[in-house]
């Protein structure tokens, strides 16, 4: 009798993936950190590019572990685990190091928003309000909190993205 191999599930592989993305998106944020370019929106937008590629080799190793076969459902769904395994991981890291390691990362935070906020044209009194809103949100608590929210919302929309081009339907399920 021929033993059948399981099928890997949509949360193991959600769970592998999320915990390896969640390491090189703190990596990479130390990396910045380090070279003093963590205040560049710009480099920012990298760590979609490790979201996606994430992403990308999790569907391909679903589908070679499994039947060959993933619909959009089940994409979007890795996609999903990965996103909320990684961003509360990640932010958690992130936590941890501007909480007792580098607190100075937050001064550099606001002092960049101030820059950005002055380069626009805004008035003191302007600058004052707008700051009295954001020190909610420059702390390391509101850091992990806001890390942990946006990421899902940016991974789950990506999730979606990426499913519909990696995603391999079955045709005896399609009517």
């Amino acid at each position: 009798m021929e033993e059948q191999a399981e099928k890997v599930t949509v949360k193991q592989l959600g769970m592998k993936w999320g915990v390896i993305l969640a390491l090189i998106s703190f990596a990479y944020f130390m990396i910045l950190n380090l070279a003093g370019l963590a205040q560049e929106q710009t480099y920012g937008y990298v760590g979609y590019i490790f979201t996606i590629v994430i992403f990308v080799l999790a569907h391909k190793a679903y589908k070679e572990e499994g039947d060959g076969f993933m619909s959009l459902g089940e994409g979007f769904k890795i996609g999903a685990v990965i996103t909320i395994i990684s961003s509360i991981i990640s932010s958690i890291l992130t936590y941890v190091y501007l909480k007792f390691v580098d607190g100075s990362m937050l001064e550099l935070i606001k002092d960049k928003a101030i820059s950005d906020m002055e380069d626009q044209g805004m008035s003191e009194e302007q600058i004052d309000q707008s700051l009295g809103i954001m020190e909610i949100f420059m702390t390391a608590e509101g850091i992990l909190i806001m890390g942990i929210i946006m990421s899902i919302i940016f991974g789950s929309i990506l999730a979606l993205v990426v499913s519909a081009f990696t995603k391999n339907a079955d045709p005896s399920l399609e009517m």
